[in-house]
């Protein structure tokens, strides 16, 4: 491949259908704003990047990300382009936001929070 085509692909961005952020941040437990990591986010997080690898969707991403400043709900995810901000309790509640949302197309309304603005 020469390298002005080289260049012409690596500059198209990708584009996902659904691109989803996850907070990774662990603060100590006795913290005041609590965290994501010290919720029990780890375990989700890798369960979600396991069912999405396992979906060989290649049009749907996953990102860890530092905090998204709503630390006492956490753990926290936001599933762009539609900003749906959920709180996952448990590996039941990441295999119905795969399987549901991210795979087919519908957000699950029990586990949305709004955040307040």
């Amino acid at each position: 491949m020469s390298e002005a085509v080289e260049s012409e692909v690596l500059d198209i961005p990708q584009v996902y259908t659904h691109h989803v952020f996850c907070c990774f941040t662990q603060r100590p437990p006795q913290h005041p704003r609590g965290s994501c990591g010290a919720n029990g986010a780890a375990p989700l997080w890798d369960r979600l990047a396991k069912k999405l690898e396992a979906s060989g969707r290649r049009d749907i991403a996953m990102t860890s990300s530092g905090c998204l400043s709503f630390c006492q709900a956490g753990p926290i995810m936001v599933v762009y382009p539609q900003g749906i901000w959920y709180t996952p309790k448990s590996p039941e509640d990441i295999d119905e936001i795969v399987t549901s949302h991210l795979l087919g197309g519908k957000p699950v309304e029990r586990l949305i929070i709004v955040p307040r603005i």
